[in-house]
């Protein structure tokens, strides 16, 4: 069995197109379904985030380009407008690719370690949806294991840096001080609570958590001491914040122009700092045509922290040398499958041959034979039975001058030259 990983993120794709192939959370069953029933790939997980979207498959056979325009059909994209930005790791460079992802040396952020968990929930929705099967489930439970190693034994994650600390670095670059300053998230999900942990351990003055189900804003909203309210109050609390922090699942935009234009006028255009985290985005790309509006995308937050870079940098060069081995590792159980029903068959035969001189031998021993002789002929039909096969196989090998393969038996059954 093959094993392929295909996809993009931010290093090879804009977020114009990344939002274009990501696929919503509550699809991903229906889409491993679709992918498997096309033929495409007997096994399948599917990664997909702000910063990236990537198949891992398990192929019986060379699938690379079924998987491909399986892709490009489920998101209605032509394979020409989506080729050059898509990369294709094919076996090992797809256990190395993983290895990589999980932890964190593939990411925006050197070493961040959401990711991590991200990757383990893409599995488990793969795992309950029946699409992953021994490959695949090996490849990740080996994966999460390499990721736990080099967080163990490396620096890389000795200093986070994520986008949640990318944002609140931005932020105290705006403003001089958070503790006069307010922050409304907009969404209640894993990536806003993470955002509201930071701005709350640096002293935000005040937090705000709009959310389409209240409930959850208000589960959030108690960790912090902050305000929750609906999703349909927001645009009227849109005047109140400083900083706004939107991660949600909408498919639109759930922030336009004019609500923030209003805002903006009744907070007498005093500066608005909006970050939205979200792919696809939840703020309209016009907004920051507005004065007194600073608004950054995911990918604008690539910049914003360099602080670490260097002792991360270090730790990755050792965490690369950790994954060589790692994949090494892989590789070689990859290898023994191929020799797995070799040793079942040649087992069962085996057992076959016992059992059948078995039952011969306690007839024979029932009927009142000697049990010695018994004995005799049952080791002498069984060493027969044994080497009949290896026996006629390697006359005819040495006829037809296979020397390989008479040096293959020596080896396979450790004989002497003498």
């Amino acid at each position: 069995m093959r094993l392929i990983a295909v996809g993009l993120n931010h290093q090879t794709a804009p977020v114009e197109l990344r939002e274009k192939a990501a696929f919503a959370p509550e699809r991903l069953p229906e889409a491993l379904h679709h992918l498997r029933a096309s033929g495409a790939a007997g096994e399948a997980t599917i990664l997909s985030t702000c910063n990236r979207t990537e198949v891992y498959c398990g192929l019986d056979s060379d699938g690379e380009q079924r998987i491909m325009r399986w892709f490009c059909d489920y998101h209605r994209l032509s394979l020409e407008e989506l080729r050059p930005f898509l990369y294709r790791h094919p076996d090992q460079d797809a256990v190395r690719h993983a290895f990589r992802v999980a932890a964190g040396l593939d990411s925006m952020m050197l070493g961040e370690t959401q990711i991590l968990g991200q990757m383990k929930d893409a599995f488990t929705v793969a795992h309950k949806a029946g699409a992953t099967g021994k490959l695949l489930n090996r490849l990740f439970q080996q994966t999460f294991s390499v990721a736990k190693q080099v967080r163990t034994d490396t620096a890389i994650g000795a200093s986070p840096v994520s986008v949640a600390s990318a944002a609140v670095a931005l932020a105290k670059q705006i403003f001089s001080s958070l503790a006069s300053q307010s922050v409304l998230f907009i969404g209640a999900g894993e990536m806003i609570e993470l955002c509201a942990r930071h701005f709350a351990e640096h002293g935000i003055g005040k937090m705000l958590v709009a959310n389409r189900t209240l409930e959850r804003a208000r589960w959030l909203a108690d960790q912090f001491g902050a305000e929750a309210i609906s999703l349909a109050e927001m645009p009227n609390r849109l005047a109140d914040a400083d900083i706004v922090v939107s991660s949600t699942a909408s498919q639109l935009p759930i922030l336009g122009k004019g609500a923030v234009e209003s805002a903006l006028k009744a907070r007498k255009h005093r500066p608005i700092l909006m970050l939205d985290i979200a792919v696809p985005r939840d703020i309209e790309p016009e907004v920051a045509e507005l004065s007194d509006v600073y608004l950054y995308a995911i990918d604008d937050l690539k910049d914003v922290v360099k602080e670490n870079l260097e002792s991360r940098q270090e730790a990755a060069r050792e965490a690369e040398k950790i994954i060589d081995t790692q994949v090494s590792d892989f590789m070689h159980w990859v290898e023994t499958l191929d020799v797995v029903p070799t040793i079942r068959a040649l087992r069962e035969t085996a057992e076959a041959l016992c059992e059948a001189e078995l039952k011969r031998a306690r007839r024979r021993l029932a009927a009142g034979e000697n049990p010695e002789h018994v004995i005799e002929q049952l080791a002498r039909a069984l060493t027969n039975k044994f080497t009949h096969s290896p026996s006629h196989a390697l006359k005819l090998a040495n006829r037809d001058g296979n020397a390989a393969l008479l040096e293959a038996a020596r080896r396979l059954f450790n004989l002497n030259d003498d």
